[in-house]
């Protein structure tokens, strides 16, 4: 029997280690002479006060929603994808090769090509490493690691090459046509007669996208005879293959799903944001989304808030390093220990909340 209740388990344990965090960072802010309480009512108003702030705390957001849905699934499966990376830019080339090679009408037909396209790349660049550990005993994380490399490359490789505009320096495509445009959220606010919201921010219709996502993930985790041999296969293998749900079957489409949702991420960053496939799209957002699964508890609503979270720590770090004289390593810093202390140290947290709950519960 579980000692702490769920409840617990999903809000008190990420808002402890949250807090904690916040409170080792506000010693590193007070230790090179600036103050954490200005510090962090500039970085509140810098991304929640100002329209262009909300836009690019979601557009951080939708890629973290995207890769922290990614890790989740797979780890209802007892799987560790830590090869988000890869499989997002294999997902951005799937995007590229859609955009440029089909001549799409209009966006809305364009984003369902783009979307199909980024999802089988990144389905069968997670697949490659599902089929190494299903049928060759391979260990997920260790072939993962090694295809980001190797997704790296082979993206280096289409960039510098064959779809590199002929007299271009840049390791990028062509820009894409513009009828694969996607609105963002400025032009959405326009429809309505608002001129100044969202004002240049990158959020675009993609991240509508990635909530109709944590909604199909619920449904397939939780409310699917799938989602259900999955999560029976992620408490005890064993017995998952005595009540008949094979291994294998399991393994691969866990992490081809996972991947697929990687890959989507490319939505936002190559069509909607960049407009063109480049170079370094991911930015990261691969390896963040492992910390919005822990924060999240691999729930699709904690995903979502923790994807906010994290979209509010990297705009507002962005206002501390323009406005104040907080190094923007310092910054990374701070992000860093909220991935600590929500991933790798929850455990600290955990064992005196359920010291105390055990202590309530005696008589």
């Amino acid at each position: 029997m579980d000692v702490m209740p769920k409840w617990a388990d999903v809000v008190l344990v990420p808002l402890f280690s949250l807090i904690l965090a916040a409170l080792l960072s506000a010693l590193l802010i007070l230790a090179i002479g600036e103050s954490p309480t200005e510090a962090f009512m500039l970085m509140i108003e810098g991304t929640l006060f100002r329209s262009a702030g909300w836009g690019y705390m979601l557009y951080y957001a939708t890629n973290f929603i995207f890769t922290g849905l990614a890790v989740s699934v797979a780890f209802h499966a007892s799987l560790f994808n830590i090869g988000g990376e890869g499989q997002a830019m294999m997902g951005g080339l799937g995007v590229g090769l859609v955009c440029l090679f089909i001549p799409w009408p209009h966006w809305s037909l364009a984003i369902i090509g783009a979307s199909m396209g980024a999802a089988i790349f990144g389905m069968i660049w997670a697949g490659l490493p599902a089929y190494l550990q299903a049928k060759r005993g391979s260990h997920i994380v260790i072939t993962t690691i090694m295809f980001n490399f190797i997704a790296a490359g082979v993206l280096n490789f289409f960039l510098v090459g064959p779809l590199k505009p002929a007299g271009s320096m840049a390791p990028a495509t062509a820009n894409f046509p513009t009828a694969t445009h996607l609105p963002t959220f400025e032009d959405m606010a326009q429809l309505f007669g608002i001129e100044k919201m969202f004002r240049s921010a990158p959020a675009n219709v993609s991240f509508f996208i990635a909530l109709l996502a944590c909604v199909g993930v619920w449904y397939l985790i939780w409310r699917s005879p799938l989602g259900y041999e999955i999560r029976a296969f992620g408490k005890s293998g064993p017995a998952a293959r005595y009540a008949g749900v094979g291994s294998v079957k399991i393994i691969m489409i866990t992490m081809m799903i996972s991947g697929a949702l990687c890959g989507m991420m490319a939505i936002n960053t190559t069509q909607g944001e960049s407009e063109r496939l480049i170079l370094n799209f991911t930015e990261g957002a691969g390896f963040i989304g492992i910390a919005v699964a822990l924060m999240g508890r691999s729930h699709p609503l904690g995903v979502l808030l923790a994807a906010l979270l994290f979209g509010f720590l990297y705009q507002g770090g962005a206002e501390l390093a323009l406005w104040t004289k907080i190094p923007r390593e310092l910054i990374v810093v701070i992000q860093a220990l909220v991935i600590l202390f929500t991933g790798a140290l929850t455990m600290m947290v955990r064992a005196p909340l359920e010291q105390l709950f055990l202590a309530l519960r005696r008589p």
